[in-house]
């Protein structure tokens, strides 16, 4: 299977500029060309993560925004629910989680960009797109140029810009402003609406419009931006694993997703633009982070499938790298109907009326979940690597996939500008396990002819799993390495020499080319000549690797594989890498803190003048947090539930609060002592349709199940004063035409008859650090 190869070269052409940033709406140190952006004459890739402010607690935007700069984000989307802000009619609220402004001020605080989505329609799971239910009634043309209905936007607009002041006007510090969402075929009406946002006061360097499904742009007004999933709620209960989530997983030069939205889109799309034709560098703005929850339709990603996603559209050439959503919410309450997303609300999709944990890299809870950990180390990378990156153009091989069924040829790409360049290799996908490839070498050959070179040296077997870059013909501290078999991460300034930081993969042999002329040199003895002075092989430690030549000395960090989920890499003040198993998070000053659950928090930094790691000390002195198993009682048992509680589309519906009254069964749940004086999450382990957790009364939380376990905290769920608290589930019937993620069927399908299990419910103490 050798012999697969990609031509590469320069650019074509000169860097085209669009009028957007340039000559207007200028901000100072901000540049835009259609290679990418520029932050005060440099190019850079931004790192967008989606956080709704409404739908978390005030007092957790602090710990929310600092697992997102320690996720190596670099600027917070949102959007501005309407619905949120204004449920009744000339009574704007502002006020607790609602004030957007103060969250703006946050992100700042943290070094954030923010990236504002106005709406007016947002979509994003909400009740009637995001409208209030007054604008929804309202007899206009929605999301059109009727003068009633821009009668309404504009007095959102103006209430919106009232509150935000300065942080949102030509001087503010807002990166972007998108408008709308997911309107196709209304080019016209985004002009509109730019303008009606201008004339309330609303500015920024970037307007963004989303451009999936063939969407109709006006040239040059806005940034066309675009989506990835691996999977969707969107799709029928029957229809399998779509192609249009498959797609994702193969490096091309395709951006638009015919699939996202298709659920609401009465059109085919039409043919997609090409994002640099008008000036815009290709750019995303909702790669899936994870995905929600349907009742009818129940994804559950790993932390890889997110990662190749994205690991893909930075080989295709991605200028922006923007996730939806990086942090999980909960809806808040609204009326009897809920705020969600539902069938009630004219919707084919019946969302949980509280939680948007969304599986995201920051869960509902607010616990750090493993695709945290696979995109932290993408992000590390682009920050450090990003300003030669966007340089480079995207080249794909001369022998691709046949298509999204093909599983026999290699999936990679090339950033290379004919000299230097990456190599990204994405041997995943999603629920159906890839075979080895075997025999691998891959050519990459100048355009034109002259010079060609093979990597590795020898062929390899490319096992499941694998997503790699190989640096080619790169520079660092002065010494060139025409190529290591290894992924970078970072690069770390150091005395005597910076350092490379790399990750070896699970199941590849770490090869390095040199130049003749470089010495190699490690006192643990992990280098292995290949005898013609130019090709070693490494074995992957936490010992570095100097190399020294004539032009300058460079260490090579390779680490083992099994460290990646404990890397963290902080930009600010200096750039400094971290190795703990905990969750890790800071801002841009202070210290870093350390969340540790049933383990005791540490952390590890990296000398690079010492070249090994040390421990860092921790305070107040680290211990072990408690864990618990929580009392469960039943109440009552289930009672005989219907296949089906009706449907919409053809999409089953969710069961009504009065199905849970009624059939549910009953658990109450008692904590151990300590829980309600301390930080804690519980951990429910259960089997069924749907559960709620009752306390004192009030429904706080909700899940549809699909076979993951449920994270609660204690304090946000108001579980540290209750004197009762009830967890109702329903079970699932065995004829309910739900589709549920494969480990979930496989469950369902051991049992016979309804299937629903005794919760298990673990109580695990918070212990925090800081050094």
């Amino acid at each position: 299977m050798s012999g697969h190869r990609i031509r590469v070269a320069p650019w074509p052409d000169e860097a085209r500029r669009p009028r957007m940033a340039n000559s207007d709406d200028r901000r100072p140190g901000i540049g835009l060309s259609n290679r990418g952006l520029e932050r005060d004459g440099v190019p850079v890739i931004p790192i967008s993560g989606e956080l709704h402010y409404s739908r978390m607690p005030r007092d957790r935007w602090e710990d929310r925004l600092r697992a997102t700069v320690a996720g190596g984000v670099t600027a917070v989307s949102t959007y501005v629910p309407w619905l949120h802000h204004v449920s009744e009619r000339g009574e704007p609220r502002f006020d607790g989680n609602l004030d957007v402004g103060a969250f703006i001020d946050a992100c700042g605080n943290h070094g954030l960009d923010v990236v504002l989505r106005i709406g007016p329609w947002c979509h994003g799971e909400l009740r009637n797109g995001g409208f209030p239910d007054w604008v929804a009634a309202a007899n206009v043309a929605h999301r059109t140029d009727d003068p009633q209905y821009l009668e309404l936007v504009e007095e959102w607009f103006g209430q919106l810009s009232g509150h935000l002041g300065r942080r949102a006007g030509p001087d503010g510090v807002l990166l972007a402003i998108q408008l709308d969402n997911e309107l196709y075929d209304q080019p016209g009406h985004l002009v509109t609406l730019k303008a009606l946002a201008r004339r309330a006061g609303l500015a920024a360097p970037l307007w963004t419009a989303t451009a999936w499904g063939g969407a109709k742009l006006p040239d040059e007004e806005v940034f066309p931006v675009y989506g990835g999933y691996a999977e969707g709620f969107w799709v029928d209960s029957e229809a399998g694993w779509d192609p249009s989530f498959r797609e994702h997983f193969f490096f091309s030069h395709r951006w638009d997703d015919p699939g996202i939205g298709a659920d609401l889109r009465h059109h085919e799309p039409s043919v997609p633009a090409d994002p640099t034709a008008s000036g815009f560098p290709p750019a995303t703005c909702e790669l899936g982070g994870g995905m929600a929850t349907a009742y009818h339709r129940r994804p559950l990603l790993e932390p890889l499938d997110v990662a190749t996603v994205a690991w893909c559209k930075i080989g295709n050439g991605s200028a922006w790298q923007g996730y939806y959503m990086f942090a999980g919410g909960t809806n808040p309450a609204g009326g009897p109907d809920g705020w969600q997303e539902s069938h009630a609300t004219g919707y084919p999709n019946d969302l949980p009326r509280l939680g948007y944990d969304f599986h995201a890299p920051i869960g509902e809870a607010g616990e750090i979940t493993g695709s945290h950990a696979e995109l932290r180390r993408q992000h590390a990378f682009l920050t450090a690597f990003g300003a030669g990156l966007s340089e480079l153009p995207s080249w794909l091989p001369e022998v691709r996939p046949a298509g999204v069924g093909d599983r026999t040829t290699p999936r990679w790409a090339v950033r290379s500008d004919g000299d230097k360049g990456y190599l990204f290799v994405a041997w995943h996908q999603a629920y159906e396990q890839l075979d080895p490839l075997r025999d691998v070498q891959f050519e990459i050959a100048a355009a034109d002819g002259n010079g060609a070179f093979t990597v590795p040296a020898e062929p390899v077997t490319i096992e499941p799993g694998l997503l790699a870059c190989w640096p080619l013909f790169q520079e660092y501290g002065g010494m060139v390495i025409e190529w290591i078999t290894a992924t970078p991460v970072t690069l770390l300034e150091g005395t005597e020499a910076p350092v490379l930081v790399l990750l070896a993969d699970r199941s590849l042999p770490v090869e390095l080319r040199l130049p003749r002329g470089v010495a190699v040199w490690s006192e643990s003895g992990s280098v292995d000549s290949a005898g013609d002075g130019t090709t070693y092989r490494l074995v992957a430690s936490e010992v570095p690797v100097r190399l020294v030549s004539a032009t300058g000395s460079l260490d090579l960090l390779v680490l083992p594989p099994d460290l990646g989920a404990e890397l963290w890499v902080r930009e600010q003040p200096e750039r400094t890498l971290l190795l703990s198993d905990c969750e890790v998070s800071w801002g841009v000053e202070g210290p870093v803190r350390v969340v540790s659950a049933g383990r005791v928090p540490r952390l590890r930094r990296y000398e690079p003048d010492a070249g090994h790691f040390v421990s860092v000390p921790l305070g107040p002195s680290p211990v072990s947090g408690r864990t618990a198993t929580a009392q469960v009682e039943v109440i009552r048992p289930a009672g005989e539930v219907p296949a089906a509680y009706g449907e919409r589309e053809s999409r089953a519906s969710s069961p009504q609060p009065s199905d849970l009254d009624r059939l549910a069964s009953l658990y109450r749940v008692t904590l151990p002592d300590w829980a309600g004086d301390v930080e804690a999450r519980l951990h429910i382990t259960w089997a069924g349709d749907v559960a709620e957790l009752v306390v004192d009364g009030v429904t706080v939380g909700d899940r549809f199940w699909d076979g993951s376990v449920w994270t609660i905290d204690v304090r946000d769920a108001g579980l540290h004063a209750a004197t009762d608290v009830v967890l109702r589930i329903l079970p699932l019937a065995a004829e309910s035409p739900v589709w549920l993620p494969p480990e979930a069927q496989a469950i369902r399908a051991s049992q016979p008859g309804q299937l629903i299990r005794t919760p298990t419910i673990v109580v695990e103490e918070l212990v925090t650090c800081e050094e």
